[in-house]
């Protein structure tokens, strides 16, 4: 840790060192400010969060990097889902779709820092889901970069960050608006969004979101049907005394998105890039009838208490409850690239999450030194109960697991509408009940308690020293078929976090320099008996932000540096134990800039270069990217303007788009190196709002561009989609 604190208090220095000259003469330097009627940020930024740090803090005095995906930028893109959303985050890239199975998904699979994470938070707090996360009730998004398990434990965090969600609260006095969206492949949507105060005095508020979809797919077969209802509730019992209670209930029924694995080396494939398999883009390989039905409730209660002038109480208690059921067809690359097997498992369970949180914070001085206090706990408990229903399959004289048929990928397939619900149900009735059961039983306890001090130095300097100390104890997993339970383990570890920032203009630039902390707990021992310690991921980063001309141009520039230790690896001297030395790096550049040049004009723009690899590891990875990192250039713009005056006041256009460099999704000595192409996928839209009324046209994949996904895997993605919608409000 000493090792990284000194690199962190080099780079502020250099920050420093560089800005020096710029601050003392920043009495005599004018900035060519617009003039506007008021500070504050454009449409497509946030200039304080209070989940980023659990305290409310602004961003240019928080040595954290986050970005928030405004509820503003949200509307002029008509973003339906929580993906689309974060296509406007630098550095975050799509890995997988929501699979819809409870005790994997999490939701949708994302990539930040050459790391994957999930969907996890919400308001900050656990919420687990395993489908695809409805945008109805979501007032904006905040994406912080970089470990993050001091102040939010590490069971639902990523060594590259965290994704949270803060959704729509109710207000004092009545309004709401209902939407309608029909567009391409069968799209149509239907949203409402009512709020109303239940008593005259206005203390009693209640606002309810729903959403109700219903979608083809692009290919020759797939669908998707969802309902989502988020009602929620608060109260003011005094002045120093209020209530928050809040649900989510969504259900979902549909295919699950096309995925290919690998069941070959690269060499034996005879193709290394995605745009050169000889598949059939337009062909699902599926029937409607292979679908899955899956459910998520998350139930929120929040109570919040003034203890004295400066100090405030937080309680918290959140339960999350997912199930899914129904058969899960997927498939694997073959040798040769002419054929692909088919195949399909069922899924059957539910997982339950409750978290309960306290947290205090309070002001006060000692001496000149002003503090901004966090002391908080948590406790977390996630069961999981699910079982993977297999059969045995034959084709060729080869058995295999989950095995229904192989198939040529192109041309006639006179075989092809076989893979459906019946003929599968005929596969399980003929074959030996569960081969190869695989049950996934298993509950997890974490206590946590963490502190976290902003300390003013002076108005201008800003140090953060926070502290988690985390106890983690997994029960083991359990056999139905002889009903023990094995592998439970205890680990206890320590969080720490530090920063510092400057601000060479008084809340308007900004040099910061961090150190954060993530952990992984791993189980298990060493050829000698040794207990393995957590996977440990350290991040020193430095960079500049900015908030210039009364909040039309804000952004960040930063350079990170995460060093992976104890990461678990074959012991080359005994083959059967492991040794926990492996070591991994992640450094990079990602620059985010928001801008509000004109009345009217609006821009985001982010851009992310990752360099990450195994640099202590089994031979056949050592020195090579991780096929989970993701892309290492990415970049992001959006634009929009509209008028505001005239006879076409209320007329708006938007252009913007996503690039992604190529994707190694098979990166081995032993079977290759396999990529997904770059991409560039451009979005359009035009509307025109008068308050009452909106109506909105949005174009998707505007040149109708190819391109995939993947994490080991290849997942074609939708071509050219035209949308369009109208709202009433009230």
């Amino acid at each position: 840790m000493l090792h990284y604190l000194t690199r962190l208090g080099a780079t502020f220095i250099l920050f420093c060192l560089i800005g020096k000259g710029y601050a003392q003469q920043r009495d005599t330097i004018k900035l060519k400010e617009i003039l506007i009627a008021s500070r504050k940020a454009g449409r497509y930024a946030t200039l304080r969060s209070d989940d980023a740090s659990k305290m409310p803090l602004n961003d240019l005095e928080n040595p954290q990097v986050y970005t928030t995906v405004t509820k503003g930028l949200m509307a002029d893109q008509s973003v339906y889902t929580l993906d689309d959303a974060l296509k406007n985050v630098p550095g975050a890239s799509q890995l997988w779709g929501a699979t819809d199975r409870s005790g994997f998904g999490n939701g949708s699979s994302f990539v930040l820092r050459g790391f994957q994470l999930n969907t996890y938070l919400r308001n900050g707090l656990p919420a687990n889901v395993s489908t695809t996360i409805d945008n109805a009730n979501i007032e904006s998004v905040e994406v912080l970069k970089g470990p993050s398990a001091t102040l939010f434990g590490s069971a639902v965090t990523s060594f590259g960050g965290l994704i949270n969600r803060v959704t729509k609260k109710p207000f004092d006095h009545a309004g709401g608006e209902v939407s309608y969206t029909g567009g391409s492949f069968g799209y149509n949507r239907l949203t409402a969004d009512v709020n109303t105060p239940l008593d005259t005095a206005g203390k009693l508020l209640f606002r309810v979101n729903a959403a109700l979809n219903t979608q083809k797919s692009w290919q020759d077969a797939g669908f998707h049907k969802d309902v989502f209802v988020a009602p929620s509730l608060s109260y003011k019992a005094s002045d120093r005394l209020s209530f928050a209670l809040d649900a989510e209930l969504y259900q979902s029924q549909g295919t699950t998105p096309q995925t290919f694995f690998f069941n070959t080396t690269v060499a034996q494939l005879g193709v290394n890039s995605a745009d050169k398999l000889n598949l059939d883009y337009h062909r699902s390989y599926i029937s409607n009838d292979l679908s899955m039905t899956s459910s998520n409730l998350n139930v929120t209660g929040q109570m919040n208490y003034k203890l004295a002038r400066n100090w405030t109480s937080q309680t918290t208690v959140t339960s999350v409850n997912t199930s899914s059921y129904g058969p899960m067809p997927y498939f694997y690359l073959l040798p040769g690239n002419t054929q692909i097997s088919r195949n399909v498992w069922t899924i059957d369970g539910t997982d339950q999450t409750l978290d309960i949180q306290e947290n205090v914070v309070g002001r006060f001085s000692t001496g000149f030194l002003k503090h901004r206090l966090l002391v908080g706990a948590d406790f977390y408990n996630y069961n999981v109960n699910v079982r993977y229903h297999e059969f045995m399959g034959t084709v060729n004289g080869q058995a295999a697991a989950d095995l229904f048929d192989i198939i040529p990928t192109t041309g006639a397939i006179p075989n092809y509408d076989n893979f459906n619900k019946a003929k599968v149900d005929s596969a399980y009735a003929n074959s030996p009940a569960d081969p190869y059961p695989y049950v996934l039983s298993n509950k997890t306890y974490i206590s946590g308690a963490y502190a976290s001090d902003v300390i003013n130095i002076t108005d201008r300097l800003i140090l953060n020293a926070a502290l988690r100390v985390d106890h983690y104890d997994f029960k083991g997993n359990y056999n139905p078929e002889d009903g023990t339970t094995s592998g439970g383990y205890q680990q206890t570890a320590l969080s720490p976090k530090f920063g510092v920032v400057y601000q060479l203009l008084k809340d308007r630039l900004s040099v910061f320099s961090n150190y954060q902390n993530g952990f992984t707990n791993e189980t298990g021992v060493d050829y000698q008996g040794h207990s393995f310690k957590p996977e440990q991921a350290n991040q020193w980063e430095g960079g500049i932000k900015m908030n210039l001309f009364d909040g039309r141009l804000n952004g960040t520039v930063s350079y990170y540096d995460i060093q992976v230790s104890h990461i678990l690896r074959t012991d080359v001297d005994h083959p059967n134990f492991q040794v926990q030395n492996g070591t991994e790096v992640s450094k990079g550049v990602e620059v985010e800039v928001n801008a509000n040049p004109l009345y009217g004009l609006n821009i985001t723009a982010g851009y992310a270069h990752n360099d990450a690899k195994y640099t202590n590891a089994d031979a056949d990875v050592n020195g090579l990217r991780p096929n989970s990192a993701g892309p290492q250039d990415m970049a992001n713009l959006w634009l929009s303007y509209r008028f505001l005056r005239g006879a076409v006041k209320g007329l708006g256009v938007g252009f913007g788009g996503n690039y992604a460099g190529k994707s190694l999704v098979e990166n081995s000595v032993s079977e290759g190196q396999f990529f997904l192409p770059a991409y560039t996928v451009m979005n359009a839209s035009v509307f025109y709002d008068t308050g009452r009324f909106r109506l909105s046209a949005n174009v998707h994949n505007l040149a109708n561009e190819r391109y995939w996904i993947g994490w080991y895997t290849v997942n074609p993605q939708q071509p050219r989609a035209i949308n369009g919608s109208i709202t009433f409000r009230f």
